[in-house]
This record gives structure tokens, C-alpha cells and sequence, in this order.
């Protein structure tokens, strides 16, 4: 991957397994010390910007929520040079307003998993990142008005609370309605864990929640299935094609700082000269500034 690099990244969720539109399409392999990304990276240009996109659950989707090697992920995104990263999930709404095909702005999570590692740090390197505005809140802005310009007709709500949780299985309606007690508006079941490394990698970073379905609380949809979200995902795919092209437009033209990329600034407690000589090196995309 000598040479290959990216300003712009995009993670593709359930539904969206490719980006279209790019030129000078190639995929690279990128190395981690945490194994393989879910797949190969697709790198290419739009507007002149350089962009790299990696399907989450990987070709065929073949990585459950808990198994998507998401260290991997984001630290290929780190290695290559990406500085803005958007995410798209697919979400049930626990809220009547965000309906079916609509799209959230995710500015808040409530962390409900429990079987995944979501730091890269440890093992001789402590850090502990500011994590009360998980997602940058620029990017977001710059992301709603790409939506609200290229699909005028489309609901995009401009903020939302997005309770992840471990899955693969769909929601209790006592869970459901439980989380909406919480004040919690959707449920999914990937982006925190995403969030939280993509902070540790100083990347700005925004999730794009697709509404899929309203979840087993509501009377409508009292029993979740895998098909009707994925005919929902069909119609929110096409939206995403559309809605990432003007992202990509409005970010070349304007890259902006964010306080995402500095926020290990204070957050490393280990001294360097402590930090075992190994991790130094497989940590240098991450922490090289410091030494």
C-alpha cells in the first residue's frame, strides 16, 4: 500500500457494500496490529478529493456485529491518511417522528455491548480520551446540509441518541420500550465502538443512522425480521450513494480542523519513554506525534 493514502473515509453498514462514482478506483490491503480489516479498502478520488471505503461486515456480510474487527478498521482508515470519517448504520427508530427511510444525525450514545475491545490502547500505554460529544459535530453539519441539498424530499433529523447494543438478535419489546424510557431514539448495533476508536485515532468522525424499522415497541412492528429491514436498506442504500457525492463536493472545498483530531492531546498518561519499545511501533500511526 506504499503511496496509497485518503483524506475522506466511509464505512458502509447493512445494505451498502460499495460507493459508487469514484475514479481511479483501486483496493489496497492494509496491515494492522490488530489483524485484517473486514475486507480490502477501496480507494479513489471525487472532486479531487481522495476517499477510501471499507464495507463493516465485510464482502457477502459475513461478519456479525460482535465479530466486525473494528480496531482493524478504523486503524487502517489511521494508516492511511483519513481525517474525516462517516459511518452509515442501519437503526431501528424508538421514536414516532423518526420514521421508516428517514436520517439521523447521531450526536449521543449509551454503550450496551459487552463482548467487544474497544480501546486500542492497554497493555503497557494508558489512554484516556474525552468522550462527552462523541461525534464531531462539524462534520455533521457539513453532512446535513449535503442531505438537506441532494435530497430535498428526505426527513434528516439533526440529532439523535443511539443506544448500541451487542446483537446479533433484534431487541426484547421490554428492552425496546425500556430504552425508550432512557430517552434513547434508535437502536443499532455497531457505531459506539466505532466512535470510541475513531476518537482514540484522533479522526473526526459522524454516523449517519438509517432508519430502518420502529423497533418491536411500536404496535406496527411488533416483530422485527431481517427482511423488511433489508427492503428498507435497498431504498436507504440508493439515498447514501446520493448524499455522500455532495459530502464529498462540500469537503473538498472545505476541510476544516476539528477538535477530534488532537483529542490525545492530554489523554496520554504513559510517559514514552515507559511505553514498551513493540507497542511504540505498532502504535505509531496513532501516537508517533509524541515521539
Amino acid at each position: 500500500m506504499s503511496g496509497d493514502s485518503a483524506v475522506f473515509g466511509v464505512i458502509g453498514g447493512t445494505g451498502v457494500y460499495q460507493f459508487e462514482g469514484l475514479e481511479n478506483v483501486r483496493t489496497v490491503k492494509v496491515d494492522t496490529p490488530f489483524g485484517p480489516p473486514s475486507s480490502d479498502i477501496t480507494l479513489g478520488e471525487m472532486a479531487g478529493l481522495k476517499c477510501a471505503f471499507l464495507a463493516r461486515h465485510g464482502p457477502g456480510h459475513k461478519f456479525t456485529p460482535t465479530e466486525v474487527p473494528f480496531r482493524a478498521n478504523i486503524f487502517a482508515m489511521k494508516k492511511l491518511g483519513v481525517k474525516y470519517l462517516m459511518a452509515v448504520s442501519a437503526c431501528g427508530s424508538l421514536r414516532e417522528e423518526m420514521r421508516p427511510l428517514d436520517l439521523v444525525l447521531v450526536d449521543q450514545f449509551i454503550d450496551k455491548t459487552f463482548m467487544r475491545n474497544p480501546t486500542f490502547y492497554g497493555d503497557g500505554v494508558v489512554v484516556h480520551v474525552q468522550f462527552g460529544d462523541p461525534t464531531c459535530r462539524k462534520l455533521a453539519d457539513l453532512i446535513g446540509e449535503a442531505i438537506a441539498e441532494s435530497l430535498p424530499h428526505t426527513k434528516v433529523h439533526p440529532k439523535g441518541t443511539y443506544v448500541t447494543m451487542e446483537g446479533p438478535a433484534f431487541s426484547t419489546k421490554a428492552e425496546s420500550n425500556l430504552h425508550r424510557q432512557w430517552g434513547a431514539d434508535l437502536i443499532g448495533m455497531t457505531a459506539v465502538t466505532e466512535a470510541k476508536l475513531a476518537r482514540e485515532a484522533e479522526i473526526a468522525y459522524s454516523v449517519v443512522g438509517l432508519v430502518t424499522d420502529y423497533d418491536c415497541w411500536h404496535e406496527e412492528e411488533a416483530d422485527v425480521s431481517s427482511d423488511s429491514v433489508l427492503a428498507i436498506l435497498k431504498k436507504n442504500g440508493n439515498n447514501v450513494q446520493i448524499f455522500t457525492a455532495e459530502v464529498i463536493k462540500k469537503l473538498a472545498k472545505n476541510q476544516f480542523e476539528s477538535h477530534c483530531h488532537s483529542s490525545l492531546t492530554n489523554a496520554l498518561l504513559t510517559q514514552i519513554k515507559d511505553i514498551p519499545e513493540q507497542r511504540k511501533k505498532d502504535l505509531q500511526p496513532l501516537i508517533g506525534r509524541f515521539y
